[in-house]
């Protein structure tokens, strides 16, 4: 099963991909993670990445997509993967089409979660309430007014991915606002399950 996850901050991307990870035994694949490994683990692509990111600058895609080639023919792999984060543009879906099909692969769904922007805001204020009460600590950049700015660059960077996929008939869209049970049932169901 090989998957993407869509949906803007705060939808649930999180919380649906550790239940598909359960399910399907296949790994969630976080970009940030993947390059963090590359470069520990010192490899050509993860020093190359170090670089830019010593530099301040942001890693390109080709190396991102590299990065992801690596990871997708680990041994855990095999089975499939979830991307949560990956694409954030429409080049780097069709980057991620490109290497896929290089593969021999395809994705199996594109799965968006679909939210109320104004109550994933409420969502997102009520959970840093929560974590705060309970002696948690919180993201720096949960306050109404970083999360603003997350879901605009959402707005004009990612979303556009959506209607890529859709046009290539491959996006499934999941009702986001219902109970975390209900939008599990939905994606199983859009999965075929």
């Amino acid at each position: 099963m090989r998957l993407v996850l869509l949906g803007p901050p705060g939808a649930g991307k999180g919380t649906q991909s550790a239940r598909l990870v359960a399910k399907y035994a296949i790994p969630q694949l976080s970009t940030g993670d993947m390059l963090r490994a590359a470069v520990q683990a010192r490899t050509p692509i993860g020093l190359e990445a170090k670089a830019i990111m010593d530099s301040g600058a942001l890693v390109p895609d080709d190396v991102v997509v590299g990065i992801i080639g690596q990871r997708i023919k680990e041994k855990d792999a095999a089975k499939g993967f979830i991307l949560d984060g990956f694409p954030r543009t429409v080049a780097q879906a069709r980057a991620l089409d490109e290497l896929l099909d290089k593969e021999g692969l395809r994705l199996d769904a594109v799965i968006e979660l679909s939210v109320d922007e104004n109550a994933l805001l409420a969502r997102m204020e009520k959970r840093v309430a929560e974590t705060l009460a309970s002696g948690g600590s919180v993201r720096a950049d949960d306050n109404p007014q970083s999360f603003k700015t997350r879901l605009e660059a959402y707005r004009t960077q990612t979303a556009p991915v959506s209607s890529y996929y859709a046009g290539k008939g491959e996006l499934k869209q999941v009702d986001g606002m219902e109970t975390v049970d209900a939008v599990t049932a939905a994606i199983d169901h859009a999965l075929g399950g």
